[in-house]
């Protein structure tokens, strides 16, 4: 049984190693090429303006990359704290209704029906009743105000 368990992390552990090894090969070779790329630009704008020239165009060039990988980061980052933030909330939602679906809770309630009797508990049910549909009304409002547009 253990023997079945060691294959089985053992051929994922091989497969994750090819994988990740055939990766860092591609992020080599994009990274020489790149390389290729930002030499062939230099060259050919010393060649036409100078060198002066030719080193600004490549700050330009590269100012331009980071400018665009950093508002990439920082869309990312913002989405990520949106998606974390929306399972919080319906986390929250699910641990609320999840708490009355509880058998324990439902057992302990029909032993207070029990030991209390329904005719006395009829009266105390409703009001209860109305106080969580006015608390429940007022949870909805607050979602509703809090919500913002989709984009």
């Amino acid at each position: 049984m253990f023997q079945r368990i060691i294959d089985g992390i053992s051929a994922s552990t091989g497969t994750t190693v090819r994988l990740t090894s055939l990766a860092a090969a591609a992020a080599l070779a994009l990274f020489i090429t790149t390389c290729f790329l930002c030499a062939a630009a230099f060259i050919a704008v010393l060649d036409k303006y100078g060198p002066v020239q030719a080193c600004l165009a490549g700050a330009g060039i590269f100012f331009l990359l980071t400018l665009t990988a950093a508002g990439s980061y920082w869309g990312y980052k913002r989405e990520t704290q949106k998606r974390a933030r929306i399972a919080a909330e319906r986390a929250t939602k699910s641990a609320a209704q999840s708490m009355l679906a509880d058998p324990m809770l439902l057992a302990t309630g029909l032993q207070i029906v029990r030991a209390i009797g329904v005719k006395r508990l009829l009266p105390i049910l409703a009001i209860g009743g109305v106080a969580l549909g006015i608390m429940a009304s007022r949870a909805g409002a607050v979602d509703d105000a809090s919500a913002e547009p989709a984009e």
